[in-house]
């Protein structure tokens, strides 16, 4: 009987035919390797485009008796993204759950390894070897002082200890919130620029910053603007996330003189 990655003890029947997943990276993990046994998501899981599984509420306040009515061999969670009672109460009603745990890419890779091996009973799919080789090795080039900010009114950013921060480090950012002691803090704005990062970096979820929603807070900085997905899912979307990210973040060439 494996254990999840908290060393809760799942017992599954292998390899698992049907699931459920209540984290939308972990959605599209199972749903891009074997879209046939994904049989329940929350609204959340926007990807792959075209799912079409049973909806079963949001990752914080899932539909319980919709769950257990689509008999899963196997629920998949995530420490962060899902409430502890939920996922009690979906083991006090008979259901395995596997709850990942994930902070850094690298225990992304591990996870999701031992989620496809130990929990699911299937072979580890092509494109998580890909995602490894993809992110192996560190960005080349001066490193960026950087500001993430993730939601307005009040700001938050991210702060120590996340996968965000970890993947903005491989990509030569060096977070100016990094040694905050919490993971997603509540700044003031002017905290915020007298940091003096050279770069904010505003993904597009879980608030849609955009062109016309964000960068007029910080004129006196360069700003990039990144699709969430790329710099805050672990999942199949790491094969193209590093490339689609590093010509977003590092400044352009400077004009050649004529």
């Amino acid at each position: 009987m494996p254990d999840d990655d908290l060393g809760h003890p799942v017992r599954l029947a292998r390899p698992a035919r049907r699931v459920v997943s209540l984290v939308p990276s972990l959605t599209e993990s199972v749903a891009v390797t074997r879209p046939g046994a994904l049989v329940g998501a929350t609204i959340w899981c926007t990807h792959p485009a075209d799912l079409d599984v049973a909806r079963v509420r949001g990752t914080k306040n899932p539909d319980l008796a919709a769950i257990a009515a689509l008999e899963p061999d196997i629920v998949l969670a995530n420490q962060e993204e899902n409430r502890r009672i939920d996922v009690e109460r979906l083991r006090a009603a008979g259901l395995q759950v596997w709850v990942t745990v994930i902070r850094t890419l690298d225990e992304a890779l591990a996870s999701l390894r031992r989620m496809f091996r130990d929990a699911l009973g299937w072979p580890e799919p092509p494109w998580l070897s890909r995602a490894g080789q993809v992110w192996a090795g560190p960005r080349p080039g001066p490193r960026i002082r950087a500001a993430i900010p993730i939601w307005r009114d009040p700001w938050m950013v991210v702060g120590s200890g996340t996968f965000t921060g970890d993947l903005a480090g491989r990509l030569g950012l060096d977070n100016v919130y990094g040694d905050h002691p919490g993971r997603y803090p509540h700044v003031d704005l002017g905290d915020l620029t007298a940091r003096r990062p050279a770069l904010i970096v505003l993904p597009d979820e879980p608030y849609p910053f955009s062109a016309g929603d964000g960068p007029e807070m910080f004129p006196h900085h360069r700003v990039a603007l990144v699709p969430g997905r790329d710099l805050t899912w672990y999942g199949p979307s790491l094969v193209a996330a590093r490339p689609a990210l590093e010509s977003r973040l590092r400044p352009p060439p400077a004009p050649s003189p004529h």
